[in-house]
């Protein structure tokens, strides 16, 4: 099949696109707001973009939260989520009038951070801790403006539980990050494989 996105005629009765950019990895976000109030919100719209220096990003599908309070207070944490905090990453996802904890309607405890104020999940396996670059308001083809929101952050600190360490790298399949796929599904990581890359690659 062939579909034409601006039409979005694929007949389909879902849109597949998500379903194709997989999987990908959830961005869990601790932001705080200049009152100190705490928020809490997984984004599938997260990636990693550079090494030296560290920077992550997190694409938001209008202007919630997360992004106001980034901009409001330049720190967020990015919380890696995995198996065991599935269902309390799910709940944080409900749209909870701003000021309502998500810590406390998922039934999550706050870990304080070293360098950030925004705290991390108490329990997680990965956290990172980031300082605002940008807020980029994206465009379409034809310039024009639209209500989603990329924010890149510079990670200046990241904690890995001691559990996740073996022999001197992270243990990724015993961590088993979760990560979305298309419609309701959701994958985990509890198996590798490894590759050698070409010399120079």
């Amino acid at each position: 099949m062939f579909y034409d996105t601006a039409k979005n005629d694929h007949g389909l009765p879902h849109d597949p696109f998500k379903a194709l950019v997989v999987p990908r990895p959830i961005g869990w976000i601790t932001s705080m707001g200049a009152d100190g109030a705490v928020n809490l919100a997984p984004y599938s719209f997260f990636n990693a973009f550079s090494t030296r220096p560290p920077i992550v990003g997190f694409s938001s599908e209008g202007r919630k939260d997360s992004v106001s309070l980034v901009d409001e207070t330049r720190e967020f944490v990015c919380n890696i989520a995995t198996y065991d905090l599935r269902d309390a990453m799910n709940a944080t996802s409900a749209p909870l009038p701003r000021g309502t904890s998500e810590f406390e309607a998922a039934g999550l405890a706050m870990e304080p951070s070293r360098l950030v104020r925004p705290p991390r999940v108490r329990g997680i396996a990965a956290a990172l801790e980031c300082r605002h670059l940008r807020t980029i308001q994206l465009e379409d083809i034809d310039g024009r403006a639209v209500d989603r929101w990329l924010v890149l952050g510079q990670v200046i600190g990241i904690f890995i539980d001691d559990r996740f360490l073996k022999d001197g790298v992270v243990d990724t399949p015993a961590m088993q990050p979760i990560a979305r796929l298309g419609y309701k599904d959701y994958s985990v990581v509890d198996e590798v494989f490894s590759l050698t890359r070409p010399a120079g690659g």
